[in-house]
C-alpha cells in the first residue's frame, strides 16, 4: 500500500490550503453519484477504474487511428478536442474560487495542480513548494500507469494544455509557468515527477515545444 502522498480530499501542510476553495470538476454528476450509487451495498468502486480505463483506451486508439488514416489533420482534430475538454475542466476548477489574500502565486499554482492531480486524474500526489518561483510534485500512482505506454501519455499533454489555457483566461494566475517532467512510471520510474516554475520574459513554452516534438514523432511512426 502507498501510504505517502495525498488523494482527493487529502490535507496539505500549508495553512492556506484549508482557507482555499477550488471548484470540483463534474460536480453535478458527482452529486448524483453520491446520492444514487455510492452508498449501495452492491457497489464495487473498482468498476469506476475499469470504466475510466475503457474510456482512456478509446481516446488513445482514436488518436492513433486518426493519425494513421488522416495524418497531420487527423492528429490535430483529436488534439484540439482534448484541449477543449481540458479547458472545460479548467473552467470548472476555477469557478467560484476563493483564496486567501496572502497566498503566494507559486502556492496557488501548486494548489491548482493538486486539484488536477487528485480529482481530474484520480492520482496519488506528493506535492512540494520548492521556493517562491517553483513547485513540484510526484505522482506515486496513476490509474493509467498499467495500460498506457510512456508514449501514450502524450494524450494527457493536451488535456493539461486546455486546463492551463482556462487558468490563463480566468486571470487567476499572476505569472506564466513552465511545466516539465523528469520521469514517468510508464517509462520505468518509481514515480512521475513534474516541475512547475515561473516563466522568464520571452522564454519559450517548454510544454508546447515538447508536445510538437511528440506530434512529429507520432506521425513518423
Amino acid at each position: 500500500m502507498i501510504k505517502k502522498g495525498i488523494l482527493k480530499g487529502g490535507k496539505r501542510t500549508e495553512a492556506n490550503w484549508n482557507n482555499s476553495k477550488l471548484g470540483e470538476p463534474f460536480k453535478e454528476a458527482l452529486d448524483q453519484f453520491k446520492e444514487k450509487v455510492l452508498n449501495r451495498n452492491d457497489f464495487d468502486p473498482t468498476s469506476l477504474l475499469q470504466f475510466g480505463l475503457f474510456m482512456s483506451m478509446g481516446v488513445i486508439n482514436i488518436l492513433k487511428e486518426n493519425e494513421a488514416r488522416f495524418g497531420l489533420e487527423g492528429q490535430k482534430a483529436v488534439n484540439d478536442a482534448l484541449i477543449k475538454t481540458g479547458y472545460m475542466v479548467g473552467e470548472q476548477i476555477v469557478k467560484d474560487i476563493t483564496i486567501p489574500l496572502e497566498i503566494s502565486p507559486i502556492e496557488l499554482m501548486s494548489f491548482l495542480a493538486t486539484i488536477i492531480n487528485t480529482q481530474a486524474w484520480t492520482s496519488i500526489e506528493d506535492p512540494r513548494i520548492d521556493n517562491d518561483k517553483q513547485c513540484s510534485f510526484d505522482i506515486l500512482w496513476c490509474p493509467l500507469q498499467d495500460v498506457y505506454s510512456a508514449f501514450d501519455c502524450r494524450v494527457q499533454r493536451y488535456l493539461v494544455q486546455g486546463i492551463i489555457n482556462a487558468f490563463r483566461d480566468s486571470n487567476i494566475l499572476d505569472n506564466e509557468y513552465q511545466i516539465e517532467f523528469t520521469k514517468t512510471i510508464p517509462a520505468g520510474a518509481e514515480c512521475c515527477n513534474f516541475i512547475i516554475s515561473e516563466k522568464r520574459p520571452g522564454e519559450i513554452d517548454k510544454w508546447e515545444v515538447y508536445s510538437k516534438m511528440l506530434e512529429k514523432k507520432a506521425l513518423k511512426k
